[in-house]
């Protein structure tokens, strides 16, 4: 205070003092909030969009898994195995034996009890032994198939069978036991009527006889006619 009694610092036209403060601050404030109103304002009045969301890309999307399982399933990487065995038609484990060395009457038996057939080759050397075959030995064959054998030596002596009256299959199944081979002058049906050579003779391996089967046909005389 004064001496006069009059308070210090008592506001005039140069000091504006708290109240003025008072007064710009809070006319900010209302320019403050009338803005951030109108704000809000516009956004209510431009529709529907959201301002925080961020638009959606345009980009296509894939497909959303079903959840089952593929119509095919992916091709295997893995090879697939192949036959081991070559197949074949000839019957497993049938070869010609080997035979080489081998008498030539043995060497036809083995080929007989493997159901193959055979043929003798006989040379002019000497002994009975089998010097080579054809197919050669291990060679896979079918049954039935000829086998062909090459003896050292020349045939063999050998005496003809009688044959006579025998059915003519039966025959012929002995003239091959035999070593020989039959030739048929008729028929291969009925018994031997004939045979050549005859019973008894001597002939060699490989060696014909022929055969004649069947019955013979009746003879009838003819009756000369009547003289008038």
């Amino acid at each position: 205070m004064t001496d006069d009694g009059y308070p210090d610092g008592q506001p005039g036209a140069a000091d504006p003092g708290p109240d003025r403060t008072r007064l710009v601050l809070g006319g900010g404030l209302a320019v403050v909030l009338l803005a951030v109103v109108g704000a809000s304002g516009g956004w209510i009045l431009a529709g529907d969009a959201d301002p925080s969301t961020p638009p959606a890309a345009t980009g296509t999307s894939a497909p959303a898994s079903s959840g089952g399982t593929p119509t095919h399933a992916p091709p295997s990487t893995r090879p697939e195995r192949s036959p081991t065995g070559t197949r074949t038609t000839t019957p497993a484990g049938l070869t010609v034996p080997d035979l080489v060395g081998t008498d030539f009457e043995r060497a036809r038996g083995a080929l007989h009890d493997r159901k193959l057939g055979w043929r003798l080759v006989f040379g002019t050397g000497s002994g009975r032994n089998v010097e080579r075959t054809s197919p050669a030995p291990g060679t896979a064959v079918r049954p039935g198939v000829t086998v062909t054998l090459w003896v050292a030596g020349p045939a063999p002596a050998v005496s003809v069978p009688d044959l006579l009256a025998q059915d003519c299959g039966d025959a012929a199944n002995d003239l091959v036991a035999a070593g020989l081979y039959p030739r048929y002058r008729t028929g291969r049906r009925g018994p031997v009527t004939a045979q050549d050579p005859v019973p008894g003779s001597s002939a060699r391996w490989n060696d014909q006889v022929a055969l004649t089967c069947g019955d013979e046909p009746s003879t009838t005389t003819a009756t000369p006619p009547p003289t008038p």
